[in-house]
């Protein structure tokens, strides 16, 4: 057929590559905004496009938007003669954003103990026994899945969509890929999750509000002990 290509027009062709190119983007974005996050790449160390693109197996045209999108953000900055450098980052900094994450964590929780069905109750126990088996077994990549299946029914239960879109731009800063690494993280989350589903079986709003915000509080403790713990030993 004139003016397509596999089946589809090309603007059609033209828009799915964009739509592709943003999606890479955002996931290199993503990857190293939680390296960063996590103390995986120093303060004033150098950030190469091509670099990042070899070990990421990624072309070179999502990888610079990537690193532009973290220069705006604040984690990269551009300098003459340098390129991207990270930019410097404090246990704190790490602190008020799970503190900001935490207020709204805890709406969205009590939320959920009020509108939650029997399903919807039924199906989180289901992911909170996954849950804690395999931190009874050591499984952290599937105590890490459960974890956000677990956080994901639970703001969905609220039925606030435009907090759960609030949530969002505090929960990409959440390193998730590197969660397992933390010390202590698997014992606190398997504990704060009981409070939290305990809190909306009985349909605590209270109670579900203040286990929830202080899961997040104690998620981004431990993520910001083991980022000092990284400076410390790399003598930043």
């Amino acid at each position: 057929m004139k003016g397509a290509l596999f089946g589809l027009p090309r603007q059609g062709v033209r828009m799915a590559v964009t739509n592709r190119r943003a999606q890479l983007s955002d996931e290199v974005a993503s990857y190293l905004r939680q390296a960063i996050m996590a103390g995986e790449m120093a303060p004033g160390s150098s950030v190469r496009a091509d670099a990042v693109g070899e070990a990421l197996e990624v072309s070179a045209t999502p990888v610079r938007e990537a690193l532009q999108a973290l220069r705006v953000e604040g984690f990269l900055e551009l300098l003459p003669r340098r390129g991207f450098v990270v930019v410097p980052l404090v246990a704190d900094d790490i602190r008020d954003l799970f503190e900001a994450h935490a207020l709204i964590a805890g709406e969205l929780t009590a939320r959920a103990a009020v509108r939650a069905n029997d399903s919807q109750t039924d199906t989180l126990l289901a992911i909170h026994r996954e849950l804690m088996d395999a931190a009874d077994r050591g499984d952290y990549e599937m105590l890490e899945s459960k974890n956000h299946e677990f956080h994901k029914l639970v703001y969905r239960m609220s039925g606030s969509e435009r907090l759960r879109w609030a949530l969002g731009n505090f929960a990409r800063y959440v390193p998730r890929a590197f969660y397992t690494q933390i010390p202590g993280w698997p014992e606190t989350t398997a504990h704060d999750h009981s409070e939290v589903i305990n809190a909306i079986v009985a349909r605590d709003t209270k109670a579900a509000r203040e286990a929830m915000a202080q899961h997040i509080r104690n998620s981004g403790e431990k993520l910001a002990e083991y980022f000092e713990g990284r400076q410390l030993a790399s003598g930043e």
